[in-house]
């Protein structure tokens, strides 16, 4: 798109275009090194998504020009897998090649341990290989001592033949090279954010009086429409970031609808019930999205369940709403903390507080679209569960089902003529 229609600014759109006649030039390589610097002043100002586009513009062009040396080889299947290690970070890049044809890469970050980089890369292909399909050939940019052993077992999983490499030239070397400074970008890009992030801990921990930087934040949000199906959501952060397999959600019942507060202490008195019997860890920082009213439900919510020395806040958003306006309440104080706009701190509560607003209004949407699909259906007489159930996933949902005519409901198995015209007529009443 261009500058008029207003889906890019004139500074951006001229920015693409210099990169595009760079790779016209053949000047690749310049434009790679460009987009690095870019790269990782975007993660280092926490802009994530910019980040990850120039990160895929990089792969792009990496693809463009292996390009040349793809046809000589249409037919390989190849992994090439590159490990960087930088102190105890670790970085293992795998740059997918498929008869011939680079079709992307992925970074995964080990646990380092006691390893060398050899027992680490060894341990990593092991694992990773023996749960999905293996290529004919795996490359790798260090020799292993187990490579034979790893062979012989892969090649017997995969009945036929598995090779893995080392030391290769030509085309091959290309290959493992890509995943390399595809590996070496990873580790810069994670060891940026993870000083960004150990400063905002840092910052959090000073606001809010903590003997250190919290290793361990839970925020809690809550969300409906007008009362209807409300859900409360529970995020936690680490000094890595987001933990999402610990993220909960909580579906509100028995309350009166648009009950915020009670909604807020139902979630809360199930979720630190659970915590104080050691089913989860104990954060060190529970931030409430919301003032004085939802902070005082929270304060009792632990006082009811003994809980001590947990430091509570609640986030909540300026007289006009937007972001950098925000007042945090804790209980000691009368008046709201008001942090400035850049505020390391802030920008990390902005995160948490956000993530926890989108996983909150995710799950009522999805619960308030499961009800209403599940409403008009469940009035149609003779038509049960089982039957619900095959018509959404034979028409991909209720919008589906509405445009089907009675002839089309009546080959779902199970459904008659007479009750696919019941259900029409429902539909269309």
């Amino acid at each position: 798109s261009a500058p008029c229609v207003r889906l890019i600014s004139p500074k951006d759109y001229r920015q693409d275009v210099n990169d595009a006649i760079k790779v016209l030039e053949g000047r690749g390589a310049e434009l790679i090194d460009e987009l690095a610097a870019r790269m990782e002043e975007a993660s280092q100002k926490l802009e994530f998504e910019r980040a990850a586009r120039l990160r895929d513009q990089i792969n792009g062009i990496k693809a463009i020009h292996s390009t040349q040396s793809v046809t000589r080889n249409a037919s390989e299947d190849i992994d090439a897998v590159a490990l960087v290690s930088h102190g105890s970070d670790h970085c293992v890049s795998i740059v997918f090649v498929r008869g011939g044809r680079n079709l992307g890469s992925t970074n995964f970050f080990p646990r380092p341990g006691l390893a060398e980089a050899g027992e680490l890369l060894s341990g990593f292909l092991a694992q990773y290989y023996l749960g999905r399909d293996a290529p004919n050939e795996i490359l790798i940019n260090q020799p292993i001592e187990d490579a034979d052993l790893l062979e012989a077992t892969l090649s017997e999983r995969m009945e036929r033949s598995v090779r893995i490499r080392s030391g290769v030239r030509g085309v091959r070397a290309r290959w493992l090279e890509m995943a390399r400074q595809n590996a070496e970008l990873g580790l810069k890009m994670r060891r940026a954010t993870q000083a960004t992030s150990t400063e905002q801990l840092q910052a959090l921990a000073e606001t809010f009086e903590l003997a250190q930087p919290p290793q361990r934040i839970e925020c809690f949000d809550v969300s409906h429409t007008m009362g209807e199906r409300t859900v409360a959501s529970c995020v936690v952060f680490g000094p890595e970031g987001a933990i999402k397999s610990d993220y909960r959600r909580f579906n509100i019942e028995g309350l009166a609808p648009g009950d915020d507060y009670g909604a807020l202490r139902q979630a809360l008195s199930r979720r630190y019930a659970r915590i104080k019997k050691g089913e989860a860890p104990m954060p060190d920082l529970l931030l409430i999205d919301g003032g004085p009213g939802q902070l005082a439900e929270a304060t009792k919510v632990m006082q009811e369940l003994g809980i001590e020395g947990l430091r509570v806040a609640g986030v909540a958003k300026g007289a006009d709403r937007r972001p950098g306006q925000e007042r945090i309440f804790v209980p000691e104080r009368d008046t709201p903390i008001v942090l400035p706009p850049d505020s390391p701190a802030l920008l990390l509560i902005q995160r948490v507080r956000d993530e926890a607003h989108r996983f909150a209004i995710t799950g009522h949407r999805q619960r308030r679209a499961k009800a209403r699909t599940q409403s008009i259906l469940e009035t149609v007489p003779g038509l049960g569960p089982r039957r619900r159930r095959e018509l959404l996933k034979q028409f991909g949902g209720l919008q589906g089902v509405a445009r089907a005519g009675v002839d089309d409901l009546a080959k779902v198995r199970g459904i008659s003529r007479k009750l696919a015209e019941a259900i029409y007529e429902t539909l269309h009443a």
